[in-house]
């Protein structure tokens, strides 16, 4: 795997974040630096009136990377239909055609990749996790009825249902734990970074709502599979059905969170403003773009030059 260069915490906002296609291991390192900032719960503080100042900068910076991923999925995303239940179907079909699926990675950690490749795939997904609960969580915010009751079973899937031991969040820390990762912003390439950026960007911003509910919405559909993939692998390494229950639970759960989500969340969106139907496909396709970059650089650093040569 590539040598990465420790780069130092950009100050939450500064104005000079470097550009995005010049430097996007730059750009994304200072964003996520950010947003863990200003995710974090704090007390007050005798600097906020800068720190507002600086967040300024930062969120403007963090709207423009957005406005250039939309316009790289325009096109496509026009061409959703705004009939409702042709939009779900619409939606459903990314699972076969969306970018990044299928991506032979998965295969390849299922059944041939090494417990230090899989340790390393792995510290770059911990390490680019945005917290599924708390994108959900803020999604919900002003949502119509019935989506918002949708998202609501969803977290309270993603918090055990009221069971501590039952959170997801921390099957994959403790995961995290026994494989001894060491996740870090630094040690993250720019594409994992990057989706978790987009995310949050979606989550915290009111005028992404419908990008998240589309983002949040695939990443269900398509989950699933990847999972039972990542699954076996762990298996086949000798890790026991706790350590990877993580993935286990999600490789089952998120079938059904998939199909209440498209008919609780995004039917009754689309039947209320056809409109939407462009907003949460953009947000679909976004998410999956992103997860096909990761994918894309998983295998280069995993596979190196020379094998991807023969591919």
């Amino acid at each position: 795997m590539t040598e990465r260069t420790t780069r130092r915490p950009a100050e939450a906002g500064a104005a000079s974040f470097p550009s995005p296609a010049a430097d996007p291991q730059g750009f994304h390192e200072a964003l996520s630096w950010f947003n863990r900032r200003r995710l974090a719960a704090r007390a007050p503080h005798d600097g906020w009136e800068a720190e507002l100042e600086a967040e300024q900068a930062a969120r403007l910076a963090e709207g423009s990377w957005i406005e250039a991923e939309r316009r790289a999925v325009e096109s496509r995303a026009k061409s959703a239909p705004s009939n409702c239940s042709d939009f779900v179907a619409w939606f459903e079909e990314l699972k076969a055609s969306g970018p990044g699926q299928g991506d032979p990675l998965f295969p390849w950690l299922a059944e041939t990749a090494t417990r230090e490749e899989m340790r390393w795939f792995l510290q770059q997904e911990v390490a680019g996790e945005a917290g599924f609960d708390d994108l959900v969580a803020m999604t919900q915010v002003k949502m119509p009825p019935q989506p918002k009751m949708e998202l609501a079973n969803n977290y309270w899937d993603e918090m055990g249902r009221g069971n501590i031991k039952g959170m997801h969040g921390p099957m994959l820390d403790a995961l995290a734990l026994t494989l001894d990762l060491k996740p870090s912003i630094e040690g993250t390439v720019w594409e994992s970074l990057a989706l978790a950026n987009t995310m949050v960007a979606f989550a915290t911003s009111r005028r992404y709502a419908w990008h998240a509910v589309g983002a949040l919405g695939v990443v269900e559909l398509t989950a699933p599979g990847r999972s039972k993939l990542v699954a076996q692998g762990l298996k086949r390494l000798g890790l026991s059905n706790r350590e990877r229950l993580y993935f286990d639970l999600h490789a089952v759960l998120d079938v059904k969170h998939s199909e209440d989500w498209n008919r609780e969340v995004l039917r009754p969106l689309v039947a209320e403003d056809p409109a939407r139907a462009r907003w949460i496909a953009e947000g679909a396709l976004m998410r999956l773009s992103c997860g096909a970059r990761c994918f894309a650089r998983y295998r280069r650093e995993l596979w190196g030059a020379v094998r991807l040569a023969a591919e």
